[in-house]
């Protein structure tokens, strides 16, 4: 398997570095979040919300159906700022730590989440277990998030973060989303997902979002998942 790879082949720093590098590639999702949110950005420039609307299910869970083109932009700029968490600086971290095994162990952990985690009446009792192992995992992850948000963005996403990030469900989640909040506009709002209703606290002072804010979060995605990466390549280069 690749922990065999891993401790057959990896022996010396350059070829632990390697391969290391290459299954980070092939698990981090940073770069498809990236275009799933530029997908989304055009299909509602041009006002297509039925292709926004199919193309949703690739961010998140949430019902798309009867939703227009503010609450699409709210949907994803919200899994913008969730999933760079748990598609770039979650890989990231447990690459450094633990490298290969790691990040295999990480990516079955999450997609085990996506698949039964969802905390409705089907898979409640199944679920359950996938759900609180995958907030294990990404509990740091979250909070490096935010804080690298913060790092990019500036004092106001420092001040939400602090102030709302507590509120969300998700212990991780409102982390992320709480300092693109900050950072970019108000999140936050009523979500359907499998027909269950949840409404969730406000986050930020700012105004609702609108299309061209996603297209904002695509790049502050991508400038947190950089910093992140610049910092783990100084860290793993430390340690030479």
């Amino acid at each position: 398997g690749l922990g065999d790879v891993y401790n057959r082949q990896g022996r010396g720093r350059v070829s632990r570095a390697l391969i290391t590098g290459a299954a980070t590639w092939a698990v981090l999702g940073g770069t498809s979040l990236g275009r799933e949110g530029v997908f989304m950005a055009r299909a509602l420039e041009d006002g297509d919300l039925e292709a926004a609307r199919g193309r949703l299910s690739h961010l998140c869970a949430r019902d798309p159906k009867g939703l227009g083109a503010a609450e699409l932009a709210r949907a994803t700029v919200e899994s913008l700022a969730e999933n760079t968490s748990d598609a770039a600086i979650a890989p990231l971290l447990w690459g450094a730590v633990a490298g290969v095994p790691g990040l295999v162990v990480y990516r079955a952990i999450n997609t085990l989440d996506a698949m039964v985690g969802y905390r409705n009446a089907r898979y409640e009792r199944f679920g359950w277990a996938a759900a609180r192992l995958d907030d294990a995992a990404n509990w740091v992850p979250a909070r490096v998030t935010g804080l690298l948000t913060v790092l990019c963005s500036g004092r106001e996403a420092w001040r939400v973060l602090r102030r709302d990030g507590k509120n969300h469900p998700s212990p991780n989640a409102g982390r992320c989303e709480a300092a693109f909040a900050g950072a970019l506009v108000r999140l936050g709002g009523t979500n359907s997902y499998g027909g269950d209703i949840e409404r969730r606290p406000e986050m930020g002072d700012g105004r609702a979002p609108e299309v061209a804010d996603i297209r904002r979060a695509v790049r502050l995605s991508g400038r947190v998942a950089l910093v992140a990466a610049g910092l783990a390549a100084a860290a793993a280069w430390g340690r030479r």
